[in-house]
């Protein structure tokens, strides 16, 4: 692994602690990686009426999106659990709304695992983007 794919997910794994997530007890964080190198990071923040929560991923983007950044290099997600948890659907949809095909999606697969490592266009073929609405 390189310092930046291992710090991205470090910065994925600390932004775990600040999680709501009195439902699922599932802690997730993300850090999404800017074409000029910056890190936002972002973790899941539930809701009782579950389909208002807000998923890790969406969280960094936005983050990032109101810091004026629209390129982006790679993302790290990594679970409490440390299960390799990819994006579900909705956040590969938001991440396709400003990333391109070959973003990097790191997932954490553990401690002393390597972690599994896609192309958002793996994940998401096909997406729903301007052009198909169009």
């Amino acid at each position: 692994m390189t310092d930046k794919i291992d710090d991205l997910l470090e910065a994925a794994r600390e932004i775990q602690s600040a999680a709501h997530v009195p439902y699922s007890e599932y802690r997730v964080g993300a850090a999404i990686e800017t074409e000029s190198g910056e890190v936002f990071v972002g973790c899941n923040v539930e809701n009782a009426n579950f389909s208002n929560s807000l998923h890790a991923e969406e969280v960094a983007v936005a983050e990032a999106v109101k810091n004026g950044h629209r390129e982006f290099a790679r993302i790290a997600v990594s679970s409490s659990r440390r299960d390799g948890v990819t994006p579900c659907g909705m956040c590969r949809q938001t991440l396709s709304e400003f990333c391109k095909p070959d973003l990097e999606v790191i997932c954490d697969e553990g401690e002393g695992e390597e972690p599994s490592v896609y192309k958002l266009g793996e994940l998401l073929p096909d997406t729903i983007s301007q052009e198909t609405l169009e």
